[in-house]
């Protein structure tokens, strides 16, 4: 079955840093492909396409050698571009002996693979994502697989409505997620939702004794990057900002920073990995650790909804939707994503400003 339409020329993340250990191959899927992600000696991270070119075992079985990778079947070496440099017993190597390479990217706690052209592999593209070792914010993170196509939770992402039904256990959110309509924006690469709610209590990491005025604010970027933060400010900020942009340093409370990616993997399967917590200056381990729990039991809700979503999907003989006034963030992503697929990825950079 074939993948969805998904933009090549965009770094997706294939895992998180710090479970990529020195010397120990790891094996990834990204958009159907196959790749092995490896760190060498040099403390560099390499990406290969996960096929051996003699028998086509998966060189993820293999063994590093300093910044070299071997197929532990018939012991063929690779080096960090993909090109075979030894073969046991053969002095020749054909020159067309090498495995496919992808720049990889380590930053954020992240590592990023460039699924396109590598000569587009343009750093600059990489969504500003807030990293587990950033002093500003004390996070959890983890991940979560899907049987379900990665579009699916992308528009899921875009379409903060569900919060209402899906998360009222979890987060406790309010009927305002789904009775109003949020500000959107368009990115060059993806939308800016914000959404403020005025003279509230509060709910999920936002509560509040007092009356505030709670903002929210997220980029969702090429290839699936949600990046999310706010807080909860002075009763009647909202009014004199003109429902516009607010500093984070004036917050009273609740400052928390979310950053998520959706990686497809293979046709109807997907990855979805995550990062929450406070700010230093709102927060510490244990409100970390109760946003994790929460996270925990809303992602799940989030899992059961669309993977049976997804199981409806493949038995209705061509699935259409019906659009709602709440599907604008949804609309205008699909069709950068539809176009950028189309042009090969190469429209100018993102703004970097999601971060505070």
């Amino acid at each position: 079955m074939a993948m969805g339409s998904y933009v090549r020329n965009a770094w997706y993340v294939a895992g998180w840093s710090n479970e990529l250990e020195t010397a120990k191959p790891l094996a990834v899927s990204i958009l159907d492909e196959p790749i092995v992600l490896f760190r060498g000696e040099s403390g560099a991270v390499h990406a290969l396409e996960d096929r051996c070119v003699h028998r086509l075992a998966p060189l993820s079985l293999g063994r590093c050698e300093g910044d070299h990778l071997r197929c532990m079947y018939h012991g063929l070496l690779f080096d960090t571009d993909g090109k075979v440099v030894e073969i046991p017993g053969q002095d020749l190597v054909p020159k067309d002996a090498r495995v496919r390479s992808y720049p990889v990217v380590d930053r954020h706690s992240w590592l990023w693979v460039w699924m396109g052209d590598p000569a587009q592999a343009d750093e600059a593209l990489i969504p500003p994502a807030v990293g587990l070792d950033d002093p500003n914010y004390i996070l959890g993170h983890g991940f979560l697989d899907y049987d379900a196509e990665a579009r699916l939770i992308n528009d899921n992402l875009l379409d903060f409505s569900h919060l209402t039904y899906v998360h009222a256990n979890s987060f406790g959110a309010g009927p305002e997620f789904a009775q109003s309509l949020p500000k959107l924006e368009p990115l060059e690469r993806g939308i800016r939702y914000t959404r403020w709610t005025t003279s509230t209590y509060g709910q999920s990491a936002r509560k509040s004794d007092t009356p505030v005025d709670s903002h929210m604010t997220y980029d969702f970027l090429v290839p699936g990057v949600l990046l999310m933060t706010g807080g909860n400010y002075p009763e009647g900020t909202a009014a004199k900002l003109d429902f516009g942009r607010p500093a984070i340093a004036d917050a009273i409370g609740g400052v928390t920073f979310t950053s998520q990616a959706v990686t497809p993997t293979a046709p109807r399967t997907s990855r979805y990995f995550f990062s929450w917590g406070p700010h230093v200056q709102h927060g510490d381990e244990k409100v970390r650790d109760a946003l994790m729990g929460m996270a925990d039991m809303a992602f799940g809700e989030d899992k059961v909804m669309i993977e049976a979503q997804q199981k409806v999907i493949d038995r209705t003989p061509n699935p259409r939707v019906m659009p709602t006034a709440h599907d604008k963030g949804v609309t205008i992503f699909n069709r950068l994503v539809e176009r950028l697929a189309k042009e090969g990825g190469t429209a100018a950079n993102q703004e970097n400003t999601a971060c505070p």
